[in-house]
């Protein structure tokens, strides 16, 4: 009697153990599936990551080159690529109109030679869209920018193509390296030029 109460025992722990496992991967796999991603370039991608990682609903960054042809691209050749970060995250918690919003006030939308002191096409600001709903948002977003303050904005919008990850010493740069990240951000005149357009609501 007591050999079968202890069988019983196991057997019921162990099915409630396979349910919470079976749970358990069912509610990951949902939430892998929930989640989205984005593609924006702003110049610099250590800046862009860093005004990325500050938005609540965005699980991850990475920063990379996109919009290119060349294979596998390098820090020190990414021809026809741009500096570009990815950006995984929840629409339940984060719309990819708030992003777009987040990505105008961290960058120069009126800059068409690259961002603050980085100069060249791989500094050039770009919306990588992947629906009709987000070229939609963006060109509408462009529009208003533009009419605000009278002045043509340079970014582009384009279909999201290609993205490669950069080098592990490029991610997450400004919190593995922040006196440097700020030193270098300060004297390309970033922060200041923000300020001077946004009014000091960027990242």
């Amino acid at each position: 009697m007591i050999a079968r109460w202890i069988l019983a025992t196991l057997t019921a722990a162990f099915l409630a153990l396979f349910v919470f496992a079976v749970s358990s991967e069912t509610a990951e796999a949902e939430d892998a599936t929930t989640a989205k991603t984005a593609i924006f370039a702003g110049g610099c991608f250590w800046c862009v990551e860093d005004a990325f990682d500050k938005v609540d609903g965005v699980s991850e960054t990475v920063s990379g080159y996109a919009g290119g042809d060349l294979p596998n691209p390098t820090y020190g050749n990414h021809e026809g690529h741009v500096e570009a970060l990815k950006v995984t995250y929840d629409p339940s918690k984060v719309t990819f109109a708030e992003l777009l919003d987040n990505f105008w006030r961290n960058i120069d939308p009126f800059d068409a030679t690259g961002q603050f002191c980085d100069k060249g096409p791989a500094y050039r600001t770009v919306v990588f869209v992947a629906s009709d709903e987000e070229e939609s948002l963006a060109k509408q977003t462009k529009q208003d920018i533009a009419k605000r303050f009278g002045k043509d904005v340079e970014t582009e919008i384009r279909q999201t193509s290609t993205f490669a990850a950069a080098e592990d010493y490029h991610q997450d740069y400004h919190t593995k390296n922040p006196v440097s990240y700020k030193y270098y951000k300060w004297n390309c005149g970033r922060a200041q030029r923000l300020s001077e357009i946004w009014g000091g609501k960027s990242s």
